[in-house]
């Protein structure tokens, strides 16, 4: 059975999403893994779809939100930027006001579905 879930907040600039709850929990990962493969791995996505949102990101903001090390002895890796940390805490923020804003109105709407 399908359920309405509730809110889903994906914010746009133009017409492409900036970020959104997927976007936000792959910088999430890549902070705590501090690899863009792992973080990748663990959301069930590929590295190159996990790549290319990353590069989304870094383009569509004005500071990048996670820097890359190619190659040394372990491999490279991934950080997320103190303003990736700060976009990403920002649209949770976000997320928690609109989805208490509407609680009320998400239970009735509810109410209307199968």
């Amino acid at each position: 059975m399908n359920r309405y879930r509730g809110l889903i907040l994906r914010l746009l600039r133009g017409r492409a999403p900036a970020i959104g709850p997927g976007k936000a929990e792959l910088v999430e990962r890549i902070a705590e893994t501090g690899s863009i493969s792992a973080a990748a791995r663990a959301m069930g996505m590929s590295y190159r779809r996990a790549w290319q949102l990353v590069e989304a990101m870094n383009r569509a903001c004005r500071e990048p939100v996670v820097i890359t090390a190619v190659g040394g002895k372990r491999g490279g890796g991934a950080e997320v930027t103190a303003f990736g940390r700060r976009l990403v805490r920002l649209f949770r923020k976000m997320e928690d006001r609109a989805s208490s804003a509407i609680a009320a109105d998400l239970k009735r709407f509810e109410s209307l579905l199968r």
